[in-house]
């Protein structure tokens, strides 16, 4: 409070009766009863209360953690915090993040370094600013039960999650991510709530409801009745984030599961809160959304949610086909045809509403009229690699040159580029799916984990159970930790990717092109053609198969502007990136090396 104490409210229908209990784990800790309110709401300003306390809330059913602590210092279980929100801030001149030219990074900071603090992942900031990196979308932190985990089993929406440190380190390395020119944008679970830590339903059992079907568990209330204290809970949460921890937007997970029939949907309301919260600043709202509904990226004048881009599963899914071959489980309606590649780049979703094999339905909705930069594109991400029986990484997966012809696709394509920590330099560490449950639930843990991997064909064979790592083993988690020794060792691809970033800002053709053509060239190859101002065009090409002879070229794509002739200007076959080198190029000789990727530009 402005002139001091603390102002203690909670919605607890449920309950005849609140008070706080200071020090609850303490005997004799004083205890404040709240005033009741209407709509079920109770508060009270305790004058002599102040931050650094601890204490619970007393409900007719017993004492409880606060469901919109700030702090969990202890754990969900553990009594909340009295958390003063204030914080030295030297961002005053942060004008936040556009929703165009970025290029992004996802990171869990528990694994992001061997410490798994907010302090130690500061430290690499200016490094991830000198590679090009303009956002990092942070893992969700919202704190959870046991040592480590993803952070999707989350349960106190307001607490960062004591495991990485306090809300001021967060605040600090928000702070300090803004001084090196970063963008922090926050992942947010508002579709579920872990299944331990939860004590929602002791306060009401109306944030929850039993008229859908949840994926992790059980349904949230936003449209049935006392919903209206339920959206207030994920509305004040969004703007929570924004304003006092002042970061540069939200990654929505899975929004299919966010089940609202109302007139006005909790994610278009949940947007348009966040943005209102950040004032002056620009942020950047994602979308996590498996149907691939393109209304969540239109604006509101145009009946959308008004976000700035969705994930695009579909490049990820057509590179794997194409990078390893297999095309079982959810791959299965793809073929990493070239065709694919250059129907990404010119229309984002491949599904945009045909039918879908895998889920015997049709999936996605149209989507030709949205910006390329509204699809983010990836190789790697957290779930992806970990849905493989090792957690390997994609260099892991396929050959140097592919893993090299298609990382210049993703930084140098149309598209929102987005980089899963530590593929920027191979790294050797897996990532793995983690979760440190109590024993009974650990073992149930186990056995979906198995379910899931049972999808595919080549793991769901007795021989490979023990090769299925245990989430709950503090290993599994460790062996995640990632080695920034290997930038040096695998020096080659690292710059690879700082190259290739910085030809996507400082190219004006490449970061901001007049339009896009593409034309298969072979079985595996194909071109991009990026044009510019009078002629100034761009040519990507990339060679999945083998070495590709050009002779003739029937391909108009191939043609140079009028009065010039293309010039070789960058090769992923560099020696200096671990390559074999590039043939020559003479203007008519066209020689595509097998696994690569060139890049040609015009000249006089």
């Amino acid at each position: 409070m402005p002139h001091g104490g603390v102002h203690f409210r909670v919605w607890a229908p449920a309950s005849n009766s609140v008070s706080v209990q200071f020090n609850p784990d303490v005997p004799g800790g004083h205890r404040v009863e709240l005033e009741p309110e209407t709509n079920g709401y109770f508060s009270a300003t305790v004058d002599d209360a102040v931050a650094g306390m601890r204490y619970k809330f007393v409900l007719d059913t017993g004492a409880f953690p606060d469901p919109a602590s700030r702090f969990q210092p202890d754990g969900p279980h553990g009594p909340s915090q009295v958390i003063d929100p204030s914080f030295p801030w030297t961002d005053d001149d942060w004008p936040g993040i556009r929703s165009r030219g970025n290029v992004i990074y996802e990171m869990h900071i528990g694994t992001f370094t061997p410490e798994g603090t907010w302090g130690a992942a500061a430290k690499e900031l200016p490094e991830l600013a000198r590679l090009g990196i303009t956002a990092l979308e942070i893992m969700p932190v919202a704190d959870f039960v046991g040592s480590f985990g993803w952070g999707y089993d989350g349960v106190n929406q307001f607490a960062p999650t004591r495991l990485y440190g306090t809300p001021d380190d967060l605040r600090r390395f928000v702070d300090q991510a803004h001084a090196h020119g970063l963008g922090v944008i926050l992942d947010v679970v508002y579709n579920h709530f872990g299944p331990s830590g939860n004590y929602l339903r002791e306060f009401s059992p109306d944030y929850f409801t039993t008229r859908y079907a949840n994926e992790w568990g059980d349904p949230i209330n936003f449209d049935g009745d006392n919903s209206g204290p339920v959206r207030e809970f994920f509305l004040t949460n969004a703007a929570y984030w924004i304003s006092e921890f002042h970061l540069d937007g939200l990654r929505l997970d899975a929004t299919q599961q966010i089940f609202d029939a109302s007139a006005d949907p909790i994610v278009a309301e949940i947007i348009r809160t966040a943005r209102q919260a950040a004032g002056r600043r620009r942020i950047y709202i994602l979308a996590e959304n498996e149907p691939q509904e393109a209304k969540l990226v239109r604006p509101a004048d145009a009946d959308g949610f008004d976000a700035d881009g969705l994930w695009n599963d579909d490049f990820h899914h057509s590179a794997m086909v194409a990078l390893t071959g297999r095309n079982e489980a959810y791959y299965t309606d793809y073929k990493g045809t070239p065709q694919e590649f250059i129907s990404s780049a010119k229309h984002g979703f491949l599904y945009q509403g045909q039918w879908y094999i895998w889920q015997k339905k049709n999936r996605g909705t149209p989507a030709l009229d949205l910006p390329a930069e509204r699809f983010i594109v990836f190789l790697q991400n957290h779930d992806q690699i970990a849905n493989s029986l090792r957690g390997q990484r994609l260099h892991q997966l396929t050959s140097p040159g592919r893993c090299r012809a298609l990382t210049a696709l993703l930084l140098l394509g149309p598209n929102t580029p987005m980089l899963f920590q530590g593929q920027e330099f191979a790294a050797s560490a897996p990532f793995l799916y983690f979760a440190d449950h109590e024993p009974d639930l650990a073992v149930k843990v186990v056995e979906g984990r198995r379910k899931f991997l049972s999808q595919f064909r080549s793991m769901a064979s007795v021989e490979m159970d023990p090769f299925i790592t245990d989430p709950a083993d503090k290993n599994t988690f460790t062996r995640c930790k990632l080695d920034f020794g290997e930038r040096e060792k695998y020096s080659g691809l690292y710059q690879l990717h700082g190259d290739l970033i910085r030809l996507r800002r400082e190219d004006a053709v490449f970061r901001d092109p007049h339009s896009l053509d593409g034309a298969v060239l072979g079985p595996e190859a194909f071109l991009l053609r990026f044009f510019g101002d009078d002629g100034d065009d761009r040519l990507l090409i990339v060679n999945l198969g083998i070495d590709l002879h050009l002779a003739p070229a029937p391909e108009p794509l191939l043609a140079p502007p009028a009065g010039r002739r293309w010039d070789l200007r960058w090769s992923s076959e560099e020696p200096v990136y671990g390559g074999l080198g590039t043939p020559p190029f003479n203007g008519a000789n066209w020689e595509i090396p097998g696994h690569a990727a060139l890049v040609f530009e015009p000249t006089e």
